[in-house]
């Protein structure tokens, strides 16, 4: 296993690199959107409306963030579960997504889909969403404020802390086997 750290937009020579089991420090744009925010932007897609972020080399985070407390920039800020949005996910990296953020296993579609475009999920810390909010430095709502904890947040990340779960070789951490004494 090997430590990167990587800024945002992400490009296919900082994804190839990356291998299941590895720590990556992001650093950079990060966009949240869980499962209203996903069926709002395939109805953008599908009417051809512009979208709220640019999807070349973007990383969605599966997140609804609790609200600030005074003098920070989010609240608890931890993964939701990732399968919720493995039916939108194959195609928003067909169109650039570059990676995502959650937690809990993803489907064969979507580890195809990384494979296919080049991409990586990244497994944050589920539990821990008041520690991984301390590496957030802003945050601001850019789409769908009606949907409350769930609209689609632009959040600027300092040396968030992941682990590649599935990388663009087809390789799933979840799938290794685990160390015995």
């Amino acid at each position: 296993m090997a430590t990167y750290n990587l800024t945002t937009p992400l490009r296919d020579e900082d994804v190839v690199p990356l291998h299941a089991g590895d720590v990556v420090y992001l650093t950079g744009t990060i966009y949240t959107a869980r499962d209203a925010a996903h069926r709002k932007l395939m109805e953008a897609l599908d009417n051809e409306e512009r979208l709220p972020f640019e999807l070349q080399g973007a990383i969605i985070y599966y997140v609804g963030p609790a609200p600030a407390p005074p003098g920070c920039a989010i609240g608890s800020a931890g993964p939701t579960t990732s399968g919720r949005m493995d039916s939108y996910a194959p195609r928003l990296h067909a169109l650039g997504v570059k990676a995502s953020i959650g937690k809990g296993k993803r489907s064969q579609e979507v580890r195809d889909a990384l494979q296919e475009h080049k991409g990586v999920y990244f497994g944050a810390t589920g539990g821990a969403g008041a520690l991984l909010s301390q590496r957030i430095t802003a945050s601001e709502v850019i789409a769908y404020p009606e949907l409350g904890p769930e609209a689609i947040r632009k959040l600027t990340v300092k040396d968030f802390p992941l682990l590649v779960v599935n990388d663009a070789h087809g390789a799933e951490l979840y799938a290794k086997p685990r160390y015995e004494p």
